[in-house]
């Protein structure tokens, strides 16, 4: 499958696991700043309020950053990675996390967003893609294929 491909593939799965429902609040392709030098977009952007009942459950909800990388260089592009949400993550195949996790267990990603994006949070997690029914083992020792 290619970057295209992988990318609505990734871009769709968390629409349906984590991004739609009742109570949940979400936008894609959002911009920050963009009539500024310091214009930036962020894929998909979450919010949860704490509750929906009163002023200060929306005050205190939580905004969440998703960017959808199909691989290393997607990663290393210099497009993306824009983590300004209390909670932000990398959402990824397996196979393109396989590719990465020495990069992210030694640092040299922190470095590139340090970089590329200063004003980026360096506190996010990377959401792997696992299908049903497969244990993260599995799918770690023997990606299904896209």
């Amino acid at each position: 499958m290619n970057r295209t491909k992988t990318t609505k593939f990734l871009s769709d799965l968390l629409l349906h696991d984590r991004l739609l429902g009742v109570g949940k609040h979400y936008a894609s392709e959002v911009s920050i700043d963009p009539w500024t030098n310091h214009g930036k977009r962020v894929d998909f952007m979450q919010f949860i309020p704490e509750n929906q009942m009163s002023v200060s459950g929306i005050e205190k909800g939580t905004f969440i950053c998703y960017e959808v990388k199909s691989c290393k260089e997607d990663i290393y592009s210099g497009n993306g990675l824009t983590f300004i949400g209390e909670m932000n993550y990398i959402v990824t195949t397996m196979e393109c996390w396989k590719n990465i996790m020495d990069d992210y267990r030694d640092g040299m990603i922190n470095k590139f967003l340090k970089e590329k994006h200063p004003e980026s949070s360096d506190h996010y997690g990377i959401l792997v893609a696992v299908p049903d029914g497969r244990t993260l083992t599995d799918e770690f020792e023997n990606p299904t294929p896209l």
